[in-house]
């Protein structure tokens, strides 16, 4: 896990494949069809072709920012301004898990058109979306024993005790807070994913330009600040070049796939069939659990908590302020979309 993420993101995309192939084979059904008298399938292709091209390069803009600003001196890691930068996006991450996904969840799952039991007798998307934080952090604690027994076997072997007691101690090492901003972007990065595949495949399958086009511009505002968050967390892990281009490729392309998947099924998928509205909703309320687990614990809490922030008082206040800014920002998006 630790040296080849991407297979865990290749696994994710094969989910959703299955998933959209069951619906092939499905019946489709009337529950929740859109009836409004703004359903044109040729203007909604055409605004379509436009969300992918644009959604693509707002995407490979906001995570390529912080991933190559370590040229820029004012933009590296150890500055006061990438600290607020970092700040407003992980409000950006937090209003996302909150004021997007849990909310899209709850729609799925406790939609008319499916039966009442189990569906609506039990809150499946707050279930699910406590075992996905739990999950998280999981990974990262059996992630830093695995290294911290690792490393010390390291120091056994060349004699270097006093350092093997200050691990023990629980005193971290540079390269144990490197080991764990891989971590965390590596985890970080696979709840987007699943995330930005479901929202491209439900826009792929409308045929509501009305819907479609203020989806764009609100899409293109959260791909944006979403991928300078994880585009710092994946600077701060200090990858190899072709780990970051990895990661980039997949952040950046997902949401497009995932409407050039919907456009491709759309006489087939239908987002309101049962099938659909499980997966997803199961699907948004994992990723809802490990975005909101990350932005809180991985993100904010590590920051505030850290020796930087709690030694400056002024740059406190300016990163809560970037916070609440960030995170209100996208929760007014959430009228939209």
């Amino acid at each position: 896990m630790a040296t080849k993420p991407y297979f865990m993101l290749i696994a994710i995309f094969h989910l959703l494949l299955t998933f959209t192939a069951l619906n092939v084979s499905a019946e489709s059904t009337s529950c929740g069809e859109d009836t409004s008298s703004c359903h044109n399938k040729a203007d909604a292709l055409k605004m379509k072709y436009i969300a992918i091209a644009s959604i693509l390069v707002m995407s490979m803009i906001g995570v390529c920012l912080p991933v190559y600003s370590n040229k820029v001196k004012a933009l590296q890691p150890d500055t006061n301004l990438f600290v607020i930068v970092k700040a407003f996006a992980s409000g950006v991450i937090l209003a996302t898990g909150y004021m997007h996904v849990l909310p899209d969840s709850f729609n799925d799952l406790t939609s008319q058109c499916l039966p009442q039991k189990p569906w609506r007798n039990f809150p499946f998307t707050t279930f699910v979306a406590m075992l996905s934080a739990v999950m998280c952090m999981m990974i990262d604690s059996f992630s830093m024993s695995r290294y911290r027994k690792s490393f010390i076997r390291a120091t056994r072997s060349d004699g270097e005790v006093s350092r093997e007691m200050k691990i023990e101690e629980g005193f971290i090492t540079k390269e144990e807070q490197l080991m764990r901003h891989r971590v965390v972007a590596k985890v970080l990065e696979t709840g987007i994913v699943v995330h930005s595949v479901v929202i491209g495949l439900s826009m792929g399958s409308s045929q509501n330009p009305c819907t479609i086009r203020p989806l764009i511009a609100a899409i293109c505002f959260h791909q944006l600040f979403e991928g300078m968050g994880l585009g710092g967390c994946i600077l701060q892990a200090e990858f190899k070049s072709k780990m970051k281009l990895i990661m980039v490729f997949f952040f950046s392309c997902t949401t497009p796939f995932g409407i050039a998947l919907g456009i491709a099924l759309n006489t087939v998928y239908s987002d309101t069939s049962p099938k659909s509205l499980i997966v997803e909703g199961l699907l948004n309320a994992c990723s809802a659990g490990l975005l909101n687990y990350m932005a809180l614990v991985d993100l904010l809490a590590a920051d505030f908590m850290g020796s930087k922030l709690q030694a400056n008082m002024k740059l406190q206040v300016w990163s809560y302020i970037a916070v609440l800014l960030g995170a209100g920002g996208m929760s007014v998006m959430a009228i939209w979309a």
